[in-house]
């Protein structure tokens, strides 16, 4: 090595320095390649659907029981968004909103506290959903009633929002079954941007979430989503939404408490046969043995393997709405991020089951957390 002469300003080097420099650079990239960040791997999700003004009573109280309720937000996919951005990954969120609305601008903001990009968020003519939880305790089931109907996304033809633009950027799509419930323009909408995706070579994941109460524009539910899930490369769904929204029958009782896995082998493989589009399809599988305690796990089969996954005992549940959207925003990450099918199945059940531990929509989970649980870190034990 031979000692060089400082520039004026500069530092005195050795000629070796920038081979020794040009060589650790390479290890670091020998090391990301064989070990990369899963940040890195990740790819920009962007999810459609309609979010909605969620009002519930306080604590376990029945609906006006006193004269007040709790004010939040949330729906499915907007859901799945903010689990996604609260892991760390890019997540847009699509929908149609109220022209010079408070409560819509709220909303939006409330979004992209939790960094979730809102740059495809249209203002159109319409008013701003509604839905009423009252959660349930023991015997007693949580209901939902809905207050949808004119609402903006309702509302929404094929043409109002630009997809390319929408789209850019994008390496997933999510859609769910509840957008295409609300009115036959919002399935023609969600079909639309679907086969937008499609078209560009982006991931599409659908969760099927079969809504009773909302499929009453017409079209059989069956009908419209067999036509949607063409376009999809990913399937989410729980027990009984396969069978409502695609028509498949298994035999399989989604009231009696205990579920036979072994059914869900057979259920997964008819849904693969019947659409060869498909790559993968994910089933949650919920034990409930009152509204305060469920078992909570979830299969997966991709043509290749059929996988189950760990099972949660979970005894005291805060708030189950939003645990499946978890499971998905979960399982979307996974699968970017993760080594494989088996531990994105196992991350998005765990991150799935914390969900339950908090009330709201929303996930507030990190991949830390998730990660703690899932190495045996469930015991409740306060964190010092």
């Amino acid at each position: 090595m031979t000692l060089q002469t400082a520039p004026p300003g500069g530092s005195v080097g050795f000629s070796g320095d920038r081979s020794l420099a040009v060589a650790a650079r390479r290890r670091t990239a020998a090391v990301r390649e064989r070990f990369p960040n899963p940040k890195d791997m990740l790819q920009k999700t962007v999810t459609f659907g309609e979010i909605m003004l969620r009002l519930a009573p306080p604590n376990l109280e029945r609906i006006l029981q006193s004269p007040q309720f709790v004010a939040t937000f949330g729906g499915g996919e907007a859901n799945v968004a903010v689990a996604l951005a609260s892991f760390g990954a890019p997540a847009a969120y699509v929908t149609a909103l109220p022209e010079n609305h408070p409560v819509a601008d709220a909303c939006v903001a409330e979004l992209r506290r939790f960094g979730v990009d809102t740059s495809g968020i249209v203002r159109r003519k319409g008013r701003m959903g509604v839905y009423y939880l009252e959660t349930g305790a023991n015997q007693r089931p949580s209901r939902v009633v809905y207050d949808r109907e004119n609402s903006a996304i309702a509302l929404a033809q094929p043409g109002d929002i630009d997809w390319d633009g929408a789209l850019q950027g994008a390496g997933w799509f999510h859609v769910t079954g509840i957008t295409p419930a609300i009115s036959a323009t919002a399935a023609a909408l969600s079909l639309e941007a679907a086969r937008k995706a499609r078209e560009k070579r982006i991931t599409v994941s659908c969760d099927l979430n079969y809504r009773k109460n909302l499929w009453k524009w017409g079209q059989p539910a069956a009908e419209v989503m067999r036509n949607l899930v063409h376009f999809v490369d990913i399937a989410i769904a729980n027990e009984e939404d396969v069978q409502m929204a695609l028509g498949i029958q298994a035999e399989v009782d989604v009231n009696s408490g205990k579920l036979d896995v072994s059914q869900y082998e057979k259920l997964t493989a008819k849904v693969l046969g019947e659409f060869p589009n498909l790559r993968g399809i994910a089933i949650t599988l919920r034990e409930s043995r009152s509204a305060s305690h469920n078992g909570w796990s979830a299969c997966w089969n991709d043509r290749k393997q059929f996988l189950t996954s760990r099972q949660y005992e979970i005894t005291h549940i805060v708030d189950r709405v939003g645990g499946g959207d978890c499971f998905a925003g979960g399982l979307i990450y996974g699968l970017q991020a993760l080594p494989g099918p088996r531990e994105a199945l196992e991350f998005a059940v765990a991150a799935s089951c914390l969900k339950h531990s908090i009330p709201g929509d929303f996930n507030r989970f990190t991949v830390d957390e998730v990660k703690a649980l899932l190495q045996g870190g469930g015991s409740g034990r306060v964190q010092r």
